[in-house]
């Protein structure tokens, strides 16, 4: 399984290191948009010497080369997200979840045709998801 993320670091010449691994094999497999603390936790109850600062440092690393993109959609604090390619988030304000969305930007290939580089999207959109109003029967 960590051969894929091993392969992922080296693709981008960065140094293999196991908590790089972990950070990358979490946000794989957890696709809630979580923060660094929230990894942090998560990683420390198998690892229990993980620094805070090595999760910080190893998420900083791995956005740097666009392993990872991260998101202030819930405010102040950065959240991560594993999947890189082009999509919008919503937020719930009830529970908090953050959803993909896959939705296109109607304007970008007349910007792209204009000469321009693209580099970041970030569309947010924040309201009650379904599961909170099914259960206040909205």
């Amino acid at each position: 399984m960590m051969e894929q993320y091993v392969k992922i670091l080296k693709e981008h010449a960065i140094k293999i290191t196991p908590q790089r691994l972990e950070v990358l094999k979490y946000l794989d497999t957890h696709r809630n948009h979580p923060t660094a603390y929230e990894i942090y936790e998560a990683l420390k109850k198998d690892n229990p010497s993980l620094s805070k600062t090595t999760v910080y440092n190893s998420l900083e690393v791995l956005q740097r080369h666009d392993i990872i993109h991260s998101l202030t959609i819930s405010g102040s604090e950065l959240r991560y997200d594993f999947r890189t390619e082009v999509h919008h988030h919503f937020l719930c304000r009830k529970c908090g979840k953050i959803i993909d969305i896959d939705v296109g930007c109607p304007y970008m290939d007349e910007f792209l045709n204009g000469g321009h580089r693209v580099e970041e999207v970030h569309g947010y959109f924040k309201g009650i998801c379904k599961e909170c109003l099914k259960k206040k029967g909205e």
